[in-house]
């Protein structure tokens, strides 16, 4: 006689895949892509466009860190929390984003909300101003350009500044809707000839290598090579052998958004609030203001080591707020529009895990930290190479998934605080 799980089971109606075809209980793939956030998507996306028969299992695309991501592309301003070869790799992914977004967008007729209008970094005092010299020496070091501004300086690039010391213009930098991004990114994916499973990835179906995976409402996906980009989670994926595993914490993040009142509208022309992303200090706190075209001013995040805790609370909301009201003071007068908590997946060194795993057929690519949605073109393009040719790219070296196998994992802060 059946289990009650099996009989359960059994007795639900047929999964339903994106489509809104019934799915069959059993799927063959040459590539199986578990988790649908910004990676997990780009690398569906550009497998299929290869020609691989790509299936991706996610019951909620785009809901995990994706969903709660500011949309920063700014690989200059974290400069000085990533090792040099992390740097490299965010500049070049996105040097690669206006063509990604392009194109994204000539496939689907989906906008993305790419904007590459630069970042504005500014210090509230003389103490943080010190902190964004020493930041500034560090970028230029890398040979990152920056433009000093003073206080002035600032205020006219920026009008809706309050009074700052001073600061650093990015030109290059930019910034996309993560949101935007996932749907256009799961639409190109299917077009491109993708299947996607809503169906969550229970347990890993593996011998010698990775044969597939078993999906939670019985659904059975074999294929060749399983790349797995769960975010934080994909360590507690059954049947994923120890040696294979990837070692990662979640680390939460909270953020805000914001939207002009339909009176900030009618007495403005422009929705606009801001020209450009704009990070700041303030008394050594950091804070970061994304505008949109439409308007809404993402307000973020907080970083907390709470492990996977997604509660938002009201000391983050009002941490972000005091902070970003030192900096903008007219920041008030917008509505309240959301406030959410995710949670971003972190390695020991807080580099992202790319290429093989110690199981055959077993691909690797998450624990992108603070930087998923930055390096999400440059990482799909070179994990797509790896699972046509079987060789990692050399641009992935430093990156490789089992560069941490023989290192103990300490437990250790993401980033100094004022990051």
């Amino acid at each position: 006689m059946p289990a009650k799980g099996a009989q359960r089971r059994e007795q639900r109606a047929p999964t339903v895949n994106g489509s809104g075809a019934a799915t069959p209980r059993s799927v063959t793939a040459d590539v199986l892509v578990i988790g649908a956030g910004v990676i997990g998507l780009a690398i569906a996306w550009r497998a299929a466009q290869r020609g691989m028969r790509v299936v991706i299992a996610d019951p909620d695309p785009g809901s995990g860190a994706t969903h709660a991501a500011a949309g920063m592309l700014t690989p200059v301003a974290e400069a000085a929390y990533a090792e040099r070869e992390l740097f490299d790799f965010g500049s070049a992914s996105l040097r690669r984003y206006p063509q990604f977004a392009a194109e994204l967008t000539e496939a689907t007729g989906l906008p993305t909300g790419f904007r590459q209008t630069g970042t504005l970094q500014v210090a509230h005092d003389v103490d943080d101003m010190a902190a964004l010299h020493e930041h500034a020496l560090l970028r230029e070091s890398f040979g990152a350009q920056t433009e000093r501004l003073t206080g002035r300086e600032c205020r006219a690039a920026e009008p809706m500044l309050g009074p700052v010391c001073g600061g650093l213009l990015v030109s290059d930098d930019a910034s996309v809707d993560p949101r935007l991004l996932t749907t256009a990114l799961l639409a190109a994916a299917r077009a491109a000839g993708a299947t996607h499973l809503r169906q969550r990835a229970r347990r890993l179906l593996a011998g010698d290598s990775a044969a597939g995976a078993e999906l939670d409402e019985g659904t059975t996906v074999a294929a060749g090579q399983v790349v797995l980009c769960a975010g934080w989670a994909s360590a507690a994926i059954e049947g994923v052998p120890a040696e294979a595993a990837p070692r990662l914490r979640p680390v939460k993040g909270q953020i805000l958004r914001l939207r002009p009142t339909a009176a900030t509208r009618a007495a403005s022309p422009s929705p606009s609030f801001l020209n450009r992303t704009l990070r700041g200090l303030v008394q050594g706190s950091s804070v970061y203001l994304v505008p949109r075209q439409d308007g809404e001013v993402v307000v973020g995040a907080t970083q907390e080591e709470l492990g996977a805790d997604t509660t938002v609370t009201a000391g983050g909301v009002w941490q972000l707020l005091r902070d970003a009201r030192a900096l903008v003071p007219g920041i008030t007068e917008l509505e309240f529009a959301e406030a959410a908590a995710g949670l971003r997946p972190g390695t020991p060194d807080n580099a992202p895990l790319l290429g093989p795993s110690a199981l055959p057929g077993l691909v690797l690519a998450t624990g992108h930290f603070r930087a998923g949605v930055l390096l999400a073109p440059l990482t799909a393009d070179l994990i797509a190479d790896l699972l046509v040719t079987g060789i990692l790219p050399a641009a992935a070296a430093a990156f490789s998934a089992r560069r941490l196998a023989a290192q103990p994992f300490e437990h250790q802060d993401a980033a100094p605080s004022w990051r």
